[in-house]
């Protein structure tokens, strides 16, 4: 039987609505408040594309510092919209262009790299704090020390035993120095930014910090210390000495002296307090003790002696996603986001980055009609919806991503996109998460979608 394209298109899409979440059917956006902030988060570096409209801006741009014949670059990027309305930000990557591998420093080695980032961020506040409302120092600075200069999976792939083979590197070292100067970094931006910037230009500043929710294995005392030590190096790493003005005592105690002190004069530094936390947040885990039974220490937790595991007497933690260690777990955003309210004086938290991933070798079909990603974004959704009415401070919420992308190690074998993109063609296709997505900001409901596409045939 012939069947047009309309009516085919009709009949793939109510079948992939038929199988939604129920919950997916119901969730409001009068649920959150009127000046809670919604969008969908990209990068320019990862797209690599301008758009240019009458009122809008995505941007990347390059700056350089020379340093014993060395190149050293920072990258700003982010986006505004001219009326306003939109969360605007910047984060920040290093790269080394070597003149002789031999001879250039890694500059977040150096204290040499605080300095520079301070120099550069009033370069950005001064052109562009006009427009840009919401500024980030750095993005996932805790995921960027770990790859970098402990498991040496990223650049400049710095790593020593037990946690990876590199050519260069110490792991019990390397990445408390480089957390410390960017810790230092982002503290001269903040203090340079609120004293000559912030009362004229009316912006707020903050850092954005990549958090799992670490759950015991067990409910043995030595599993609850590891979900705790797993916190600890995960995020209190970062933001402890934001607020309090030291590392955490787990961290201490484990890294002795490898773990960096604060001077009076940073700790004097410190004391200026960042006006909001960027939370990145895709999964919940478990967390096994690695203290008292051997373990892997080559796994992104190994410095706190933690294995971080999805599943728990052969059950899952919950769906898996196209990311390893990624699961469907929805509970885990409102343990996060009241964990990190509780911790640090109720500052406010935005949702930077949430979204769930899908195999590119996948079905064109299956990709876009993504009905694990909408059932992934109600459940995130409605959970932070449970927060707000249990009183949390959050005010804004990204879905990562806007479109499909180079996602860094993983290439173009992951998808986060709301929109399918085609790698070889360009061509972007609506995926039925983004109608859902729409429909929930627009207070519709899926089957909206299907009117519009009956009305169409």
């Amino acid at each position: 039987m012939e069947i047009d394209s309309a009516t085919g298109m009709l009949m793939l899409l109510t079948a992939a609505l038929a199988i939604l979440a129920p919950s997916a059917w119901g969730l409001d956006r009068a649920e959150f408040p009127p000046e809670f902030l919604f969008g969908a988060a990209t990068s320019a570096y990862q797209v690599s594309w301008l758009w240019w409209s009458s009122s809008s801006l995505l941007f990347d741009r390059w700056v350089r510092m020379h340093y014993r014949d060395c190149d050293f670059w920072f990258q700003i990027e982010g986006a505004y919209l001219e009326d306003g309305k939109g969360i605007n930000n910047w984060d920040v990557f290093t790269h080394t262009r070597r003149k002789s591998s031999l001879h250039c420093p890694s500059l977040l080695l150096l204290s040499l790299f605080r300095e520079e980032f301070d120099y550069y961020a009033d370069v950005c506040f001064r052109a562009f704090g006009d427009r840009v409302k919401f500024w980030t120092t750095f993005n996932e600075p805790n995921v960027f020390a770990k790859h970098s200069y402990m498991l040496g999976t990223y650049p400049p792939k710095h790593c020593s035993a037990p946690f990876g083979t590199c050519n260069s590197g110490n792991s019990n070292r390397e990445p408390y120095v480089a957390a410390h100067n960017i810790i230092m970094s982002h503290a001269a931006a903040v203090d340079n930014y609120k004293r000559n910037y912030q009362a004229k230009q009316g912006g707020s500043i903050g850092i954005v910090i990549e958090m799992k929710f670490y759950e015991p294995l067990t409910n043995t005392m030595e599993d609850i210390l590891a979900a705790q030590r797993a916190m600890s190096f995960e995020i209190h790493w970062f933001l402890d000495p934001l607020f309090f003005g030291e590392y955490p005592k787990e961290m201490r105690e484990m890294l002795s002296s490898n773990l960096p002190t604060f001077s009076p004069a940073e700790k004097r530094l410190l004391q200026n307090k960042v006006d909001f936390i960027g939370v990145n947040h895709y999964t919940a885990i478990y967390a096994k003790d690695c203290i008292s039974s051997p373990c892997d220490l080559n796994t992104y937790e190994g410095n706190a002696l933690v294995l971080a595991t999805g599943e728990r007497d052969g059950v899952r933690i919950g769906k898996p996603t196209a990311i390893v260690g990624f699961y469907d777990v929805p509970e885990g955003m409102e343990q996060i986001i009241e964990y990190i309210n509780k911790r640090y004086e109720n500052t406010p938290v935005y949702v930077t980055e949430n979204g769930y991933s899908q195999h590119s070798s996948n079905g064109l079909e299956d990709l876009i009609n993504d009905v694990g990603r909408v059932n992934y974004l109600q459940g995130y959704l409605s959970s932070i919806s449970s927060a707000v009415r249990r009183g949390a401070n959050v005010r804004g919420y990204f879905v990562w991503s806007l479109m499909d992308n180079f996602e860094w190690s993983y290439g173009f074998t992951v998808r986060f996109g709301l929109y399918h993109v085609d790698f070889d063609t360009q061509v972007r296709t609506q995926k039925m998460s983004a109608k859902w997505y729409q429909g929930f900001l627009m207070g519709s409901r899926p089957v909206d979608a299907l009117q519009t596409l009956r009305a169409g045939s």
